[in-house]
Formats: C-alpha cells, sequence, structure tokens
C-alpha cells in the first residue's frame, strides 16, 4: 500500500541570514522614542500611573 503525495505545494523554509546585526540601525540609534509615549486618553494615562505606581506608594 503506497500513499501519495500531498499535493498541496509546501511553504519554503525561511533562510538563514549571516548579515551582521550590528551593521544595522536600531530603534536607539534614533532620537525618536526616547521615553515619549504616545499621545493618548487621560484614562489611559491614569491607568498607566496606577500600573507602574511602587507598590510603597499604595
Amino acid at each position: 500500500m503506497s500513499t501519495a503525495p500531498d499535493p498541496r505545494p509546501r511553504e519554503p523554509k525561511p533562510a538563514l541570514v549571516f548579515d551582521d546585526p550590528l551593521d544595522q540601525q536600531s530603534p536607539d540609534d534614533t532620537d525618536r522614542g526616547w521615553g515619549e509615549r504616545p499621545s493618548g486618553d487621560s484614562v489611559a494615562d491614569l491607568k498607566r500611573f496606577l500600573d507602574e505606581k511602587p507598590p510603597h506608594h499604595i
């Protein structure tokens, strides 16, 4: 009893990339995003404040 091969084409496997990662620009290499948060509403700011508050400030 033989089985027929799957007629669906297989997805190609991702290729290995041997580039030097230090040659690529990282987000830290730019002046964008240094501590700034996207502007949002006050409810999101309050939630972030309460989530990031240290336990001894409760």
